[in-house]
Protein backbone atom coordinates (compact mmCIF):
# COMPACT_ATOMS: atom_id res chain seq x y z
CA UNK A 1 0.00 0.00 0.00
CA UNK A 2 1.32 3.14 -0.83
CA UNK A 3 0.31 6.62 1.16
CA UNK A 4 0.58 10.33 0.65
CA UNK A 5 1.01 12.74 3.08
CA UNK A 6 0.06 16.02 1.40
CA UNK A 7 0.45 18.27 4.33
CA UNK A 8 3.33 17.94 7.59
CA UNK A 9 5.45 20.24 9.64
CA UNK A 10 7.93 17.54 10.47
CA UNK A 11 10.42 20.11 10.49
CA UNK A 12 11.18 22.68 13.23
CA UNK A 13 11.64 22.12 17.31
CA UNK A 14 8.78 19.08 17.31
CA UNK A 15 11.15 16.38 15.24
CA UNK A 16 14.37 18.24 15.63
CA UNK A 17 15.16 14.85 17.98
CA UNK A 18 13.97 11.84 16.50
CA UNK A 19 12.84 12.96 12.55
CA UNK A 20 14.63 9.60 11.65
CA UNK A 21 12.44 7.89 13.59
CA UNK A 22 9.54 9.12 12.46
CA UNK A 23 10.56 9.07 8.66
CA UNK A 24 11.39 5.64 9.16
CA UNK A 25 7.86 4.61 11.04
CA UNK A 26 5.83 6.57 8.38
CA UNK A 27 8.00 3.95 5.63
CA UNK A 28 6.46 1.26 7.22
CA UNK A 29 3.00 1.99 6.88
CA UNK A 30 3.13 2.60 3.19
CA UNK A 31 4.06 6.63 3.67
CA UNK A 32 5.82 6.99 0.09
CA UNK A 33 6.07 11.09 0.07
CA UNK A 34 5.30 13.66 2.74
CA UNK A 35 5.22 17.07 1.42
CA UNK A 36 5.85 20.01 3.85
CA UNK A 37 4.18 23.36 3.64
CA UNK A 38 6.63 26.22 4.50
CA UNK A 39 5.16 28.98 6.93
CA UNK A 40 7.23 32.08 7.18
CA UNK A 41 10.59 33.12 6.62
CA UNK A 42 11.68 32.08 9.62
CA UNK A 43 11.01 28.75 9.08
CA UNK A 44 13.09 28.18 5.58
CA UNK A 45 16.49 26.98 6.76
CA UNK A 46 14.69 24.50 9.09
CA UNK A 47 12.60 23.39 5.88
CA UNK A 48 15.26 22.94 3.62
CA UNK A 49 17.64 21.10 6.24
CA UNK A 50 15.06 18.40 7.16
CA UNK A 51 14.49 18.33 3.17
CA UNK A 52 18.18 17.77 2.43
CA UNK A 53 18.15 14.50 5.28
CA UNK A 54 15.78 12.61 3.37
CA UNK A 55 14.99 14.18 -0.26
CA UNK A 56 13.56 10.79 -1.24
CA UNK A 57 10.52 10.95 0.82
CA UNK A 58 10.17 14.92 2.07
CA UNK A 59 8.87 17.20 -0.12
CA UNK A 60 9.00 21.05 0.36
CA UNK A 61 6.57 24.16 -0.51
CA UNK A 62 6.85 27.63 -0.26
CA UNK A 63 5.20 30.28 0.91
CA UNK A 64 3.79 32.77 3.96
CA UNK A 65 1.49 31.41 6.10
CA UNK A 66 -1.91 33.79 7.24
CA UNK A 67 -1.22 33.81 11.08
CA UNK A 68 2.49 34.26 10.27
CA UNK A 69 1.68 37.74 7.94
CA UNK A 70 3.13 41.02 9.51
CA UNK A 71 2.45 44.69 8.55
CA UNK A 72 5.40 44.27 6.90
CA UNK A 73 4.24 41.13 4.64
CA UNK A 74 5.65 42.90 1.35
CA UNK A 75 8.62 42.10 3.02
CA UNK A 76 8.19 38.96 3.93
CA UNK A 77 6.89 37.93 0.73
CA UNK A 78 10.37 39.29 -0.84
CA UNK A 79 12.23 36.44 1.05
CA UNK A 80 9.54 33.94 -0.20
CA UNK A 81 9.25 35.01 -3.67
CA UNK A 82 13.51 34.68 -3.83
CA UNK A 83 13.11 31.30 -2.56
CA UNK A 84 10.59 30.04 -5.37
CA UNK A 85 12.76 31.49 -7.90
CA UNK A 86 15.65 29.52 -6.29
CA UNK A 87 15.12 26.44 -5.83
CA UNK A 88 12.53 23.48 -6.62
CA UNK A 89 9.10 23.86 -4.65
CA UNK A 90 6.05 21.40 -5.87
CA UNK A 91 3.18 23.77 -4.34
CA UNK A 92 3.00 27.60 -3.06
CA UNK A 93 2.12 26.86 0.58
CA UNK A 94 0.91 27.02 3.04
CA UNK A 95 -0.93 30.30 1.57
CA UNK A 96 -4.58 31.19 2.47
CA UNK A 97 -6.53 33.38 5.58
CA UNK A 98 -7.22 32.81 8.90
CA UNK A 99 -10.14 34.74 11.08
CA UNK A 100 -10.00 32.54 13.31
CA UNK A 101 -7.15 33.78 15.52
CA UNK A 102 -6.72 37.45 14.62
CA UNK A 103 -8.47 39.64 11.85
CA UNK A 104 -6.86 42.71 13.26
CA UNK A 105 -4.71 41.86 10.05
CA UNK A 106 -7.27 40.88 7.49
CA UNK A 107 -6.44 43.07 4.82
CA UNK A 108 -2.62 42.28 4.61
CA UNK A 109 -3.39 38.72 4.96
CA UNK A 110 -5.84 38.84 1.48
CA UNK A 111 -2.93 40.87 -0.54
CA UNK A 112 -0.43 38.48 0.62
CA UNK A 113 -2.57 35.65 0.32
CA UNK A 114 -3.30 37.20 -3.93
CA UNK A 115 -0.35 37.91 -4.74
CA UNK A 116 1.06 34.54 -3.98
CA UNK A 117 -1.94 33.25 -5.89
CA UNK A 118 -0.52 35.31 -8.49
CA UNK A 119 2.72 33.73 -8.57
CA UNK A 120 1.29 30.17 -8.31
CA UNK A 121 0.08 31.07 -11.46
CA UNK A 122 3.31 32.75 -13.25
CA UNK A 123 5.30 29.52 -11.79
CA UNK A 124 2.56 26.97 -12.77
CA UNK A 125 2.28 25.44 -9.40
CA UNK A 126 -0.74 24.28 -7.10
CA UNK A 127 -1.38 25.85 -3.99
CA UNK A 128 -1.79 24.15 -0.68
CA UNK A 129 -4.81 26.68 1.48
CA UNK A 130 -5.21 27.32 4.90
CA UNK A 131 -8.83 28.32 5.64
CA UNK A 132 -9.69 28.55 8.94
CA UNK A 133 -13.04 30.13 9.24
CA UNK A 134 -12.53 32.12 5.83
CA UNK A 135 -13.59 29.34 2.94
CA UNK A 136 -16.24 31.79 1.63
CA UNK A 137 -13.43 34.91 1.53
CA UNK A 138 -10.84 32.33 0.17
CA UNK A 139 -12.60 31.35 -2.35
CA UNK A 140 -13.44 35.09 -3.24
CA UNK A 141 -9.75 35.52 -3.78
CA UNK A 142 -9.29 32.22 -6.54
CA UNK A 143 -12.11 33.80 -8.45
CA UNK A 144 -10.89 37.50 -8.68
CA UNK A 145 -7.27 36.21 -9.38
CA UNK A 146 -8.37 33.55 -11.69
CA UNK A 147 -10.03 30.09 -10.90
CA UNK A 148 -9.49 28.86 -14.46
CA UNK A 149 -6.17 29.42 -13.94
CA UNK A 150 -5.59 28.03 -10.12
CA UNK A 151 -5.01 25.03 -9.03
CA UNK A 152 -4.56 23.40 -5.18
CA UNK A 153 -5.82 21.52 -2.43
CA UNK A 154 -8.16 23.87 0.87
CA UNK A 155 -5.96 21.69 3.47
CA UNK A 156 -7.67 20.47 6.91
CA UNK A 157 -10.92 21.02 5.35
CA UNK A 158 -13.47 20.40 8.63
CA UNK A 159 -16.40 22.80 6.50
CA UNK A 160 -20.65 22.45 6.00
CA UNK A 161 -21.75 20.72 2.83
CA UNK A 162 -22.34 23.94 1.44
CA UNK A 163 -18.96 25.20 2.25
CA UNK A 164 -17.81 21.62 0.67
CA UNK A 165 -20.30 22.26 -2.58
CA UNK A 166 -18.63 26.04 -2.72
CA UNK A 167 -14.92 24.34 -3.21
CA UNK A 168 -15.97 21.41 -5.66
CA UNK A 169 -17.72 24.01 -8.03
CA UNK A 170 -13.94 25.25 -8.29
CA UNK A 171 -12.83 22.94 -10.57
CA UNK A 172 -8.89 22.26 -9.54
CA UNK A 173 -9.79 22.26 -6.76
CA UNK A 174 -9.30 19.30 -3.98
CA UNK A 175 -9.91 18.95 -0.33
CA UNK A 176 -7.06 17.32 2.66
CA UNK A 177 -8.66 15.01 5.00
CA UNK A 178 -6.70 14.73 8.48
CA UNK A 179 -6.85 13.21 11.90
CA UNK A 180 -10.41 15.60 12.17
CA UNK A 181 -12.06 12.83 10.21
CA UNK A 182 -11.76 10.78 13.27
CA UNK A 183 -13.10 13.01 16.22
CA UNK A 184 -16.42 12.32 17.45
CA UNK A 185 -17.96 15.88 16.95
CA UNK A 186 -16.70 16.73 14.22
CA UNK A 187 -19.61 15.75 11.95
CA UNK A 188 -16.87 15.93 8.86
CA UNK A 189 -18.20 11.92 7.75
CA UNK A 190 -21.60 13.03 6.88
CA UNK A 191 -20.45 16.03 4.64
CA UNK A 192 -17.97 13.88 2.28
CA UNK A 193 -20.71 11.66 1.16
CA UNK A 194 -21.13 14.34 -1.05
CA UNK A 195 -17.62 14.49 -2.07
CA UNK A 196 -16.11 11.88 -4.71
CA UNK A 197 -13.08 10.60 -3.87
CA UNK A 198 -11.28 12.03 -6.76
CA UNK A 199 -11.73 14.98 -4.75
CA UNK A 200 -9.58 13.69 -1.81
CA UNK A 201 -6.10 14.02 -0.32
CA UNK A 202 -4.95 12.60 2.65
CA UNK A 203 -3.07 14.71 5.00
CA UNK A 204 -1.94 14.68 8.72
CA UNK A 205 -0.92 18.44 9.27
CA UNK A 206 1.68 16.95 11.61
CA UNK A 207 2.11 17.63 14.64
CA UNK A 208 -1.73 18.85 15.03
CA UNK A 209 -4.54 17.11 14.90
CA UNK A 210 -3.45 13.95 15.93
CA UNK A 211 -6.30 11.10 14.91
CA UNK A 212 -7.89 8.73 17.56
CA UNK A 213 -6.56 6.94 19.24
CA UNK A 214 -3.72 8.82 19.64
CA UNK A 215 -5.55 12.52 20.46
CA UNK A 216 -3.45 14.59 22.77
CA UNK A 217 -0.40 13.15 21.76
CA UNK A 218 2.14 14.99 18.80
CA UNK A 219 0.79 13.62 15.35
CA UNK A 220 2.98 12.41 12.29
CA UNK A 221 2.48 10.50 9.39
CA UNK A 222 2.33 7.04 10.10
CA UNK A 223 -0.80 8.03 11.74
CA UNK A 224 -2.55 8.38 8.49
CA UNK A 225 -3.78 4.67 9.03
CA UNK A 226 -5.97 6.07 11.01
CA UNK A 227 -7.56 8.41 8.72
CA UNK A 228 -7.59 5.95 6.05
CA UNK A 229 -9.92 3.32 8.14
CA UNK A 230 -12.50 6.07 8.40
CA UNK A 231 -12.65 6.87 4.87
CA UNK A 232 -12.77 3.17 4.08
CA UNK A 233 -16.21 3.01 6.16
CA UNK A 234 -17.11 6.22 4.69
CA UNK A 235 -16.70 4.95 1.03
CA UNK A 236 -17.02 1.64 1.82
CA UNK A 237 -14.12 0.62 -0.22
CA UNK A 238 -10.99 -1.31 1.15
CA UNK A 239 -8.08 0.88 2.61
CA UNK A 240 -5.71 -0.10 -0.33
CA UNK A 241 -8.32 1.30 -2.90
CA UNK A 242 -8.37 4.61 -0.65
CA UNK A 243 -4.42 4.77 -0.39
CA UNK A 244 -4.16 4.02 -4.15
CA UNK A 245 -6.75 7.32 -5.38
CA UNK A 246 -5.92 9.72 -3.10
CA UNK A 247 -1.80 8.82 -3.90
CA UNK A 248 -2.70 9.19 -7.66
CA UNK A 249 -5.06 12.63 -6.98
CA UNK A 250 -1.49 13.54 -4.79
CA UNK A 251 0.68 12.93 -8.42
CA UNK A 252 -2.03 14.49 -10.66
CA UNK A 253 -1.78 18.29 -9.04
CA UNK A 254 1.75 18.14 -7.19
CA UNK A 255 3.45 16.85 -10.47
CA UNK A 256 5.01 14.00 -7.97
CA UNK A 257 5.90 10.74 -8.52
CA UNK A 258 5.30 8.11 -5.46
CA UNK A 259 8.09 5.85 -4.43
CA UNK A 260 7.97 2.65 -3.11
Amino acid sequence: MRIVDTHAHLYGADFKDDLGEVVGRARKSGVTNILLPNIDESSIDDLKYSVGQFPDILIPMMGLHPTSVTKEWEAQLDVIYRELMSNKFVAVGEIGLDLYWDVSLREEQVKAFEKQLIWSIYLDLPVAIHSRNAIPEVIASVKKIGEKSLRGVFHSFGGTIEELQSILELKNFMIGINGVITFKNSGLRSVLLDCGLEKILLETDSPYLSPVPYRGKRNEPAYLSEVLKQLSDIYRLPEEEIASATSENAKRLFGIETVS
